[in-house]
């Protein structure tokens, strides 16, 4: 027993020290997604400012595939020692884990969240030339039409998809579900009317709406966007339990030490509220929510049920 108690006292010592001088070298950031877009983007405009902070660069390093889940993995399964940080998202932490039988990590043990640097609304559009003006057109027509109107998504299981499911449950709405690889794919589809209506991330519907190829119809923040002063949000039009963001956050793999985690909350969170990054957060469509390190566990464990009651409920599959 003293032996043991011996060996605990000097690992958490080495701890306690290795914590103290760290970062002693460069931290490698993992981004699960390719590189040139919207999350390297964020990624370099944060990891840049932190590594000046520091003292020590943070590295970006692009582990795309599987919708986020081969570069989350890379984290989950790194040593819990500060050099292997990265990027989490809502896919990947919270919904994934109630979709796939197969998951490469288990993302409340493997993982600790730190702090939600970065959130992007959700915007609905619709045509330009669509009849639907609101939410509630919109699911009137839908009602008339049973099976005639079609929504598109990013893939199944996304927040785009279960957001239609919610109205589905809610409302009884029949509407065909198109999945597509991606926004590249779905919005001329969107634009030339062979699509409905679907929900996207704002910073990719902004130049379409601000060129008035589409209309946005509301935003699933619980207030409206600078960047859409007339666009109601979801709760307006009287869905108040849809308030979904997608995120841009800060992960370490479980058992890295809170001295640690603490000096990252900071680091990410002074940047997220620099003039500069607001200026770039709002020009990219992206706002900033202000969270503990205890809040945004906290988003997530809720976020991580109410999406497995909605595959459950409504039967929700994928073939992985």
């Amino acid at each position: 027993m003293l032996r043991l108690l011996f060996t605990a006292l000097c690992v958490f010592a080495a701890t306690t020290v290795a914590a103290q001088e760290w970062p002693a070298k460069p931290i490698r950031f993992v981004v699960p997604w390719p590189a040139g877009g919207l999350n390297d983007v964020i990624a370099r405009t944060f990891n840049d400012r932190v590594s000046k902070a520091i003292g020590q660069t943070v590295v970006t390093d692009f582990k795309a595939g599987a919708g986020g889940r081969i570069g989350v993995a890379e984290v989950a399964r790194a040593a819990p020692d500060g050099y292997t940080i990265g990027m989490g998202n809502l896919g990947p932490l919270t919904i994934f884990p109630n979709l796939y039988r197969n998951m490469p990590y288990d993302a409340k043990k493997d993982l600790v969240p730190i702090t939600m640097f970065a959130a992007s609304p959700l915007v609905l559009v619709v045509p330009a030339n669509s009849p639907a003006k609101s939410v509630k057109d919109l699911i009137a027509m839908a009602k008339a039409q049973p099976g005639k109107l079609n929504y598109a998504s990013v893939g199944v299981g996304t927040a785009q998809h279960l957001i239609f499911e919610m109205f589905k449950k809610k409302d009884g709405t029949d509407m065909v579900h198109v999945p597509y690889k991606g926004t590249n794919e779905s919005l001329p589809h969107m634009i030339d009317g062979q699509i409905h209506a679907m929900f996207d991330t704002l910073p990719l519907m902004l130049p379409q709406l601000k060129g008035g190829r589409i209309r946005g119809i509301a935003v699933t923040t619980p207030q409206r966007v600078p960047q859409l002063p007339d666009v109601p949000t979801l709760a307006e039009a009287g869905y108040p339990e849809v308030d979904v963001v997608t995120w841009y956050a800060l992960i370490a793999p479980a058992g890295t030490p809170k001295a640690i985690t603490d000096r990252l909350y900071k680091e990410y969170t002074i940047v997220s509220q620099m003039p500069e990054v607001q200026k770039f957060l709002a020009e990219q469509g992206l706002v900033y929510i202000p969270n503990t390190q205890a809040q945004f566990v906290s988003r997530i464990d809720a976020e991580r049920a109410r999406w497995a009651q909605i595959i459950a409920e409504q039967g929700i599959k994928v073939e992985q």
